[in-house]
């Protein structure tokens, strides 16, 4: 039940992966303009593997910001990425909405140690 839950909500499953010792980068939408696929909240975390649960776009947007995110937990430097296009090459990069949206990177880092020893 408990996996279901973290599933379910990225930012647990963050801190779940974190305390398991893997090293984790938590993508945030911040920022929208126009129409967007994900709103401004939502959550993607990536470990150092490339496993990710969430979304913050789709599409190869997501993709890039998994990338991304290698970089971000590799440097432990955190990342403003932005993705916008025009309409007409909406669907071959991956924001078939037209918009644009704002997505930090932020490694997670000084979770893994709960403090119980």
């Amino acid at each position: 039940m408990q996996n279901d839950a973290a599933a379910a909500d990225p930012l647990t499953l963050a801190e779940a992966w974190a305390r398991e010792g893997r090293n984790v980068a938590l993508a945030t939408v911040i920022e929208t303009w126009g129409s967007a696929p994900r709103p401004v909240g939502a959550h993607l975390v990536i470990d150092a593997q490339g496993d990710f649960e969430g979304s913050v776009s789709g599409g190869c947007v997501e993709g890039a910001v998994v990338a991304e995110a290698e970089d971000v937990i590799a440097t432990g430097t955190p990342a403003m990425l932005e993705f916008g296009v025009a309409d007409e090459t909406a669907w071959r990069v991956g924001l078939s909405c037209g918009g644009r949206i704002r997505v930090y990177v932020e490694p997670l880092t000084g979770t893994a140690d709960d403090g119980r020893g």
